[in-house]
């Protein structure tokens, strides 16, 4: 089979307008494209809008960091976590709601040699030794911050648009049988871990290890 084949057709905005807990096991299997790069999806985590998820960016409303999330379906939204890490979701729902995805892992199935360039980081300068390690394929995306990291995504790619033309899109790959697909609660959320919205496709070796919230002590 061809990667053409593999990837498949862009999804359109109507596949995003809906619940995320709907949307997120429909991604699995799923490939995002952006330029060279292709990433199999196979962990996905939902978040519902303003009122209604404790765990969710919108819960205590609109905000300018959360804005993109009350947006169009289908645009993507990315966000800075932990003063050193970016992570992408998909927005989900007709516009005003405030709902999206997580990426949280995927397979790089094209463009591996530049995702890998990417997580290595450049070849000299302080942090280089740690840096350029050697990293298996099925770590290339297997955690939120790595996937976004071999996809390139950064601050200035908040709120593009996956459903039109262009470099960023969200393609049909091959859907994941019900069967398939393991559910569970979120990793490292403080409020609203029990929730299973948390959707992965069992036995692939490039999903992330699971991780309880821990608080952080003080003092």
């Amino acid at each position: 089979m061809g990667e053409r084949e593999l990837i498949g057709p862009p999804l359109d905005r109507g596949f995003f307008g809906r619940p995320s807990d709907e949307v997120a096991p429909d991604l699995l299997g799923r490939v995002f494209v952006h330029g060279p790069v292709a990433v199999r999806l196979t962990e996905v985590e939902a978040y519902g809008g303003p009122g209604q998820d404790p765990a969710s960016h919108t819960y205590r409303g609109r905000s300018p960091r959360n804005a993109v999330m009350f947006g169009e379906p289908g645009h993507l939204y990315v966000y800075f976590t932990y003063g050193m890490h970016f992570c992408a979701n998909l927005v989900c729902m007709p516009e005003g709601i405030g709902s999206a995805v997580l990426l949280r892992a995927g397979e790089v199935i094209a463009g591996a040699e530049v995702a890998r360039a990417r997580r290595l980081g450049p070849a000299d300068g302080p942090s280089a030794p740690a840096a350029r390690r050697p990293i298996r394929d099925r770590d290339l995306a297997r955690g939120p911050a790595r996937l976004a990291v071999a996809l390139g995504l950064i601050r200035e790619h908040n709120g593009t648009d996956c459903c039109v033309p262009g470099p960023m899109r969200v393609h049909a790959g091959r859907p994941v049988d019900a069967g398939d697909v393991g559910a569970g609660p979120r990793t490292g959320v403080a409020a609203g871990a029990e929730t299973p919205w948390r959707f992965w496709i069992g036995e692939d070796p490039t999903v992330s290890p699971y991780r309880r919230h821990v608080p952080r002590r003080r003092g």
